[in-house]
């Protein structure tokens, strides 16, 4: 059992359970929007957050693993300490545990892409199976090898494009076999602000990831410039949720997401006002928070 189990709360850590939230968001919001068009189905609903939650978890780990063999994660760094870090959790066990997760995700989007295809949309499901197979490997490669793209940063170009519009407009594949126009704006609604987090989490970074080599986008510009790049992802969001909802206004309840713009704002004020890096920690969790509650609102809101 030594080779994963280790200590359970240290697991549970590694996991990081508070970034599972921010995974699952663009796929409610893609729910909602098949069920506002008359095609929402519950299994393909609950095969597709349990995918994604995998391929976080996935994400997760082998982010920790990276950034732990590489000596990344030290005592330079500001954010909770990580298992291989802490020494609760050898690479080799968090090694396993990937082999693990990887398994898991696979079968899970297997499941996934039969129950929404079947063998009537053979071209769809093969194109899926692809996408699956290229989460998998971008999980991994975030920060695992020597061409890790979140050291080149290219991370924020990777959570856009899975978190955002693979997110949104691939789990509304799923549901109507299709592509539709609605998935635009709230894909990359969520894609922005899911780069946000990133972005959030490597401007508290910064000074330890330059050290230790990692470079990401937030090094890239440097201290004054990165506030200037968040400000653009949150602004540039909260523009175009606006817009989807003047597009598709029925109600005045269907504006009902503007809610959300409040604590992102406060988010925003925060960030730009900070000379503290360390005080940027608990912004992360509130930004994700919001970027939940704006995909709920966004969604619920067009339902009524």
């Amino acid at each position: 059992m030594d080779s994963i189990m280790g200590n359970f709360s240290t697991w549970i850590s590694a996991m990081r359970l508070r970034t599972l939230p921010l995974s699952v968001s663009g796929i409610i919001l893609a729910s909602c929007l098949a069920q506002y068009k008359g095609v929402f189905n519950w299994s393909i609903c609950i095969l597709a957050i349990l995918t994604t939650l995998s391929l976080q978890i996935l994400s997760n780990l082998a982010n920790d693993y990276g950034d732990g063999v590489k000596g990344t994660d030290n005592d330079d760094r500001i954010g909770p300490q990580r298992a291989i870090q802490s020494g609760k959790i050898t690479p080799k066990q968090l090694y396993k545990a990937i082999v693990i997760n990887v398994v898991i995700a696979l079968v899970l989007a297997i499941l996934l892409i039969y129950q929404s295809f079947g063998a009537e949309h053979f071209l769809l499901a093969l194109l899926f199976f692809a996408l699956g197979i290229a989460s998998i490997v971008a999980a991994i490669r975030y920060t695992v090898g020597s061409n890790a793209f979140g050291y080149r940063g290219l991370g924020d170009v990777f959570v856009f494009i899975f978190f955002g519009l693979v997110s949104v407009i691939g789990c509304y594949v799923l549901y109507a076999k299709t592509i539709d126009f609605i998935t635009v704006l709230p894909a990359i609604t969520i894609g922005l602000l899911s780069t946000g987090v990133l972005n959030l989490n490597n401007m508290r970074d910064r000074i330890s990831d330059e050290k230790s080599n990692k470079i990401t986008l937030a090094v890239i510009l440097g201290s004054k410039k990165v506030k200037t790049y968040h400000s653009i992802l949150i602004i540039t969001s909260i523009i175009l949720s606006g817009l989807f909802g003047v597009l598709y206004y029925n109600s005045p309840f269907n504006l009902i997401f503007i809610l959300a713009f409040i604590p992102l704002l406060i988010h925003l004020k925060t960030v730009n006002n900070n000379t503290d890096l360390k005080l940027l920690d608990p912004e992360l969790k509130k930004l994700a928070l919001s970027t939940v509650l704006l995909a709920l609102l966004m969604g619920i809101g067009l339902l009524f």
